[in-house]
């Protein structure tokens, strides 16, 4: 073989036969941020494509998994589009468990987009989104969770979420998915050979299922409680820092941030619009939101910058109240506090410590009902004495504390389907508190089973599918 690339007409034949092939950029491109785009086709058209469109110099060899080195070219014109390298895979030891050819470009919008042109125009279709991992999934490749994870490792935004994510991918969620849903067919198939056979089988102990049960509801519920610490790991936390003009919200936003990025002053007012800083604390994902100090104002621009802190107020996850420890807990400072949504989660931080003896260190005596006794944490933005503290019991009272010993965690698709599970044993134990008979064990016991099934992909319905595959990013 010299020149160009050859390929055996008979393996070209053999490759086109068949169904759909699909292709798509697998590489995030944008004008030079990426040396390095790919091309990604899959399906039994892939390897004929790959060989119409891809030119090889010298004697290199085409076999599966091997890279070659050449160009490709526009078969109608015989152009040099770009210089590249090719990765075939066959079926069925590639990611889809579909023959996949993958064309290594130049980064860039213009490369990139010209060789996608070439392959749909060969007889590839333009991926959906996920499309890949989807075949994956339905090629018996991958198990559900490991599918979902696959999107969960490309937005982890902490190193714990990457860990989590690689977790899923390794097969650890599917094994504990997976012996839970097999410890309860386990008892629904017991159960169900009483129905019909009872009398020539010896007697169920009834208390050994309803504590197996029990057992496996125990875990779910455990599930469920730590999938909100994953939630926060893989989508961050929105905390909004409110309180009175100049009692160091901006100075907290640089301390916590670890650069200025909000101005400081001494003068009230100087936050006019709503900042936000995204960082990693703890491996928890946090966007800090500086709110302009709610006050009376006949200021128009901090009008503005008031009303958007009245929405953070309304969107954040988390709120830190600060108040002034020198001038001590305030009406103005109640009238925050009330200002707060119910349920979430509110910390009353006195801030200048610095500035104060050591047993000045929390708010005067009550000075209405409404007015708490102690803060939650008593700090020094100036300084950064009590942050470290600070941080720590943020993440408590959001339920995210204590998430570096998490080694699965369920998503909130997962996490539905585990609390319904749950929910579920509690009819089948409700049954068995009541001493009805067996058949009556087992009708939220199959509920319970096929909701577990639902979480790895082994009963799922195709509208299910289409809903988890479509948050995926084009290419994957």
């Amino acid at each position: 073989m010299t020149g160009e690339l050859e390929l055996d007409d008979e393996a070209i034949t053999a490759s086109a036969q068949g169904g759909d092939t699909i292709a798509a950029v697998a590489t995030a491109i944008a004008p030079g941020q990426g040396s390095v785009a790919i091309v990604r086709i899959s399906g039994p058209r892939a390897e004929a494509i790959g060989a119409r469109l891809f030119r090889a110099p010298g004697s290199q060899v085409w076999d599966t998994h091997r890279v070659l080195y050449g160009h490709v070219v526009d078969p109608a014109t015989q152009e040099r589009v770009d210089e590249a390298l090719l990765l075939l895979m066959r079926a069925p030891r590639s990611f889809t468990r579909e023959t996949v050819v993958e064309l290594h470009c130049h980064g860039g919008l213009v490369p990139v987009q010209r060789v996608l042109e070439l392959v749909l125009a060969a007889g590839a279709r333009l991926a959906q989104p996920g499309e890949f991992s989807q075949r994956a999934f339905l090629n018996g490749r991958l198990d559900l969770t490991q599918a979902e994870a696959v999107s969960e490792m490309i937005t982890a935004r902490s190193r714990r979420a990457a860990q989590l994510a690689m977790a899923g991918l390794d097969g650890g969620l599917q094994r504990r998915i997976g012996s839970l849903r097999e410890r309860l067919l386990d008892q629904l198939a017991e159960l169900e050979a009483r129905v019909d056979f009872e009398d020539d089988l010896p007697r169920l102990d009834a208390a050994a299922v309803v504590a197996a049960l029990v057992a496996v509801q125990r875990e779910l519920e455990a599930l469920v409680l730590e999938a909100r610490q994953g939630a926060a790991l893989r989508e961050g936390l929105r905390v909004a820092i409110v309180g009175r003009p100049n009692v160091g919200k901006s100075s907290l936003l640089n301390r916590l941030s670890h650069r200025e990025r909000a101005i400081v002053t001494d003068l009230p007012g100087t936050t006019r619009d709503l900042l936000e800083s995204e960082l990693v604390l703890d491996g928890v994902p946090l966007t800090l939101l500086d709110t302009a100090g709610i006050r009376p104002t006949a200021d128009a621009v901090e009008q503005l910058g008031i009303a958007r802190s009245h929405e953070a107020l309304a969107s954040a996850d988390a709120v830190l109240l600060l108040f002034d420890l020198q001038a001590g807990w305030t009406e103005e400072d109640a009238a925050l506090r009330n200002l707060v949504p119910e349920g979430v989660p509110l910390l009353l931080v006195g801030n200048k410590a610095d500035l104060i003896a050591p047993d000045q260190a929390g708010p005067p005596p009550a000075q209405s009902e409404s007015v708490a006794t102690s803060p939650d944490g008593v700090i020094s933005a100036l300084t950064g004495a009590g942050s470290d503290a600070l941080v720590q019991q943020l993440l408590r009272r959001c339920g995210a504390g204590d998430g570096q010993g998490l080694q699965v965690a369920l998503n909130a698709r997962q996490r539905d389907l585990a609390r319904e599970a749950a929910t579920a044993l509690t009819g089948s134990l409700e049954a068995a508190e009541q001493g009805l008979p067996w058949d009556f064990w087992t009708i939220d016991l199959r509920t319970a089973v096929r909701a577990l099934g639902a979480i790895t992909g082994e009963e799922v319905n195709e509208a299910v599918l289409d809903r988890v595959f479509s948050r995926f990013c084009i290419g994957k």
